[in-house]
């Protein structure tokens, strides 16, 4: 093939300029083996140990059993992990819960996740503490969170997986319940509730949702 002088310059320009900017290409696939789970929550110390923060507990328990390590990147901190030759990314969004869509929508284009390999982590008030629901898709149910992806991905054809916070709390009081910390009792129970939403988790990632689903779905 016969280029053109000008188009031979404008290439031989384009290498140059990536090579004096450091410019690199994504080089990621898409790659059924691998997967985004993403836990909403919000940050800064004062959501620390907070019922709506549970998403980001589900990933910290899940990312000490895998051995990962976050850090802080665009939109998030992402921890790369491996299972049982997946590879799993977790990412805890910076961008608060009601803005979610914007991280996960970023990580899923960056890493060219497979919209069935995405699954996201969100506190549920129609849910008893210490109850879980795995999901192939659904509506947002309420959760702003779910309603910003929904909104940013333009489907909400994605897993999510529900964890049940309860409603123990009186009239106009649902702001503080769920923005309010875990009492001692509810403490108690969290450590074999984030051990079975991890099983759940790496279940998702190597028997696939439905068999999931069925293993793991309580009443």
């Amino acid at each position: 093939v016969n280029y053109c002088p000008d188009i031979v310059y404008g290439l031989i320009m384009f290498e140059f300029l990536k090579r004096l900017f450091g410019f690199k290409e994504n080089t990621e696939v898409e790659d059924p083996m691998k997967y985004l789970i993403v836990g909403l929550g919000n940050i800064g110390p004062k959501y620390v140990g907070t019922r709506h923060n549970i998403g980001f507990e589900a990933l910290d328990f899940l990312n000490d059993e895998l051995g990962g390590n976050f850090s802080i990147d665009t939109l998030g901190a992402l921890s790369p992990c491996k299972y049982k030759g997946r590879k799993v990314y977790l990412l805890k969004p910076s961008t608060y819960v009601n803005l979610s869509g914007k991280a996960v929508r970023y990580w899923m284009q960056k890493k060219k996740i497979l919209p069935e390999n995405l699954l996201v982590i969100i506190d549920d008030l129609n849910l008893p503490l210490d109850t879980i629901r795995l999901r192939k898709k659904g509506s947002d149910g309420g959760h702003n969170g779910l309603k910003n992806i929904d909104q940013l991905l333009g489907t909400n054809d994605y897993a999510r997986l529900r964890i049940g916070i309860g409603n123990e709390f009186g009239k106009g009081r649902q702001v503080d319940f769920v923005l309010g910390k875990w009492t001692q009792q509810e403490l108690k129970i969290l450590p074999d509730l984030l051990g079975t939403v991890a099983d759940t988790i790496k279940s998702f990632t190597t028997i696939g949702i439905e068999r999931a689903m069925n293993q793991f779905n309580t009443k």
